[in-house]
């Protein structure tokens, strides 16, 4: 991903809720299911990392992009935004090149 892309991906996460938050039971294996099954139908995903979880940010949205074969845009604060783009013809987002 281009520094260009990574830079439109982050101006539209800008406006978005967080659709997921991650607490005091960390990552779950359901929680991790539900994210890719949002990535698969939204392509951009913005996850909310709660106070009471005693893991870093940086180190869950390398795990959560890992479980989901999706990217890391950003991690601001306790704030996750990942990208996976759709399959061929279900591509919502369209990226600059």
């Amino acid at each position: 991903m281009t520094s260009k892309q990574r830079a439109y991906l982050k101006s539209l996460a800008m406006t978005m809720e967080p659709a997921f938050q991650i607490g005091k039971a960390s990552l779950t294996p359901e929680l991790t299911a539900a994210i890719d099954e949002a990535l698969a139908a939204r392509e951009l995903l913005k996850i909310s990392v709660l106070r009471n979880c005693m893991d870093d940010p940086h180190e869950l949205a390398q795990m959560v992009a890992g479980r989901t074969h999706s990217q890391v845009v950003q991690v601001i604060g306790k704030k996750i935004v990942l990208y996976r783009p759709g399959k061929d013809e279900k591509q919502k987002i369209e990226l600059p090149r």
